[in-house]
């Protein structure tokens, strides 16, 4: 194997090179978007419990910047009215059986969410 690239292979580590920048914009806005989805799925299942009528405003999402990973943070927040019931109402206790919104909520982004995923892989490639 020679020690130089070939055309056609500067012309691939090239274009690959753009497609992780590419990527990497688009990643951000499908971050916002599963959690968002996340976010209000959540809070649409957790709507309508009589003893915790504020719970659900309480449902929120950070978006954590770093720089080599995506994450978001996505649940309810103890400084908002019953936000502190999350633990409870999410995961139950002895006396009450868990609610799992959140976990059902996670769950059904998840497939949209590799879709997405996928498709803005192959945009970012192929474009």
């Amino acid at each position: 194997m020679s020690e130089e690239m070939s055309a056609g292979t500067e012309a691939l580590a090239a274009d690959l090179a753009l497609a992780g920048i590419r990527l990497a914009a688009s990643g951000n806005a499908l971050l916002m978007k599963g959690a968002l989805n996340i976010k209000n799925d959540w809070r649409t299942s957790a709507s309508g419990l009589k003893h915790a009528p504020l719970y659900p405003a309480s449902i929120t999402f950070d978006v954590i910047p770093t720089p080599t990973v995506l994450a978001a943070e996505i649940g309810p927040d103890k400084n908002r009215p019953q936000g502190a019931l999350g633990n409870l109402i999410e995961y139950g206790s002895v006396k009450n059986p868990p609610h799992l919104d959140g976990a059902r909520a996670l769950a059904a982004e998840e497939p949209r969410f590799y879709e997405a995923a996928s498709n803005a892989a192959a945009e970012a490639v192929f474009e």
